[in-house]
């Protein structure tokens, strides 16, 4: 799956796509699609990505307690 980083607009390919649905974690590993060559992987906070639409993504992946009370 493809996300877009907000801050500049990279596209991020995630490799771990459960991971991203999982609001207990803040995180999510992934690759940058820059440039002609593969990048190495690394780690990219969820609150700093969107979908490619410019879609935010939603609540209940981002925070554990997206109900509240």
């Amino acid at each position: 799956m493809f996300l877009r980083r907000i801050d500049n607009g990279d596209m991020v390919e995630v490799i771990d796509v459960e991971t991203l649905a999982d609001p207990a974690l803040p995180s999510v590993l992934g690759r940058l699609h820059a440039g002609e060559e593969m990048q190495d992987e690394e780690s990219f906070e969820k609150a700093d990505l969107e979908f490619p639409s410019g879609e935010p993504l939603p609540q209940c992946w981002l925070d554990l307690h997206w109900r509240g009370d």
